[in-house]
């Protein structure tokens, strides 16, 4: 029988010690649903060492590769045109409270084949997905008078450390709503190898009819297909099963009222609302999709919602799956609001 972090009593009292004993800055909270709303599900922190705790990291996406894990800076250039990584052996081990000093990520050699210099009105790299030697990340661009999505394939070499971008393959994708800094921040791969990418403004009043890209293996345009209007914002995405079904972090900043036009929140409305979620307007959380040939749709079940911190949103951009023997989750990383976090949230 599988367990899971916090289920057992064992492990429970192993990370409460280590809580005591460490600085590992552990907020894990057991979620259970209350008389005010649904369960909600803790975050425990890991904390990063070095530079990249800075919130100058701004980290945009995050993907599994093998037994690693590997960081997406918005911005590599500022890092010696470096991806970062960190190695599941020891993020577990940070979980466990054997290593409360925090975790050094190590330089991934960055190729993006001039592409940053190349893209008129640049603003980053906002989603990563890799699938074998493959790598896929989306660009954003301000060229004016809108904003323009881009997808570009390359390889990752396990030998050389390094990914290389190849230009040849970009791929423009064209902004669903006038809304600056918005594009498209979530990628996932299917299990035929296909990539879906999702825009990042789906509501009802900004983007009554938002559609995901699709792309081949090799990063070339397959079509679109029709997505589902889900309010607030898409941040990134994880790979999908064998059945299409993947999970996507669906995150509301108060700040962006003017920018979103939220509406009434159907989810919401249909599953309620846990403690900390009744208390405030941000809105951090994790939904299931799921693709098929004819589209991209919610699966039928309540989002998993975090358990917010009072007064201030966590801009979670990236989700990866973290499952061990004992753990059994997602790895979440945010850019600078309100600080370079990494964490994990069991399901």
């Amino acid at each position: 029988m599988r367990l899971r972090l916090l289920t057992g009593a064992v492990l429970a009292g192993v990370l409460l010690l280590a809580t005591a004993c460490s600085r590992l800055p552990l907020a894990r909270l057991l979620p259970e649903a209350t008389a005010a709303g649904p369960a909600e599900h803790g975050v425990t922190l890991i904390p990063l060492a070095g530079a990249l705790a800075e919130r100058d990291a701004e980290f945009s996406g995050l993907a599994r590769w093998g037994d690693e894990y590997v960081l997406l800076p918005q911005y590599p250039a500022r890092y010696g045109g470096n991806l970062f990584t960190l190695g599941e052996t020891e993020i577990v081990a940070a979980l466990a409270g054997l290593d409360g000093d925090g975790l050094a990520p190590v330089p991934l050699a960055f190729d993006d084949g001039g592409l940053s210099s190349a893209i008129r009105g640049f603003e980053g790299f906002e989603a990563i997905a890799i699938a074998g030697d493959r790598v896929y990340l989306t660009i954003e661009a301000d060229d004016g008078p809108t904003m323009t999505g881009y997808l570009v394939a390359g390889t990752i070499d396990a030998a050389s450390r390094r990914v290389t971008l190849d230009p040849a393959t970009l791929a423009p994708m064209a902004e669903q709503a006038p809304i600056d800094n918005m594009s498209y921040e979530a990628l996932t791969v299917l299990a035929d190898g296909r990539v879906l990418a999702l825009y990042e403004a789906n509501g009802a009043n900004v983007n009554p009819q938002p559609v995901a890209h699709l792309f081949d293996a090799a990063g070339a345009p397959a079509g679109t297909l029709p997505s589902p209007t889900l309010e607030y914002r898409i941040t990134d995405a994880m790979p999908a099963g064998e059945d299409g079904r993947f999970w996507a972090i669906n995150y509301y900043f108060p700040g962006d009222e003017a920018k979103l036009v939220p509406a009434a929140d159907p989810l919401a409305e249909r599953y309620g609302e846990g403690a900390t979620h009744a208390a405030n307007r941000a809105v951090e959380r994790l939904v299931e999709l799921q693709a098929t040939e004819t589209g991209v749709m919610l699966v039928d079940q309540p989002p998993l919602q975090l358990s917010l911190l009072p007064g201030v949103a966590r801009n979670w951009e990236g989700i990866a799956p973290l499952q061990t023997e004992y753990l059994d989750g997602f790895l979440l990383v945010s850019d600078t609001f309100p600080a370079t976090m990494l964490g994990f949230v069991e399901k």
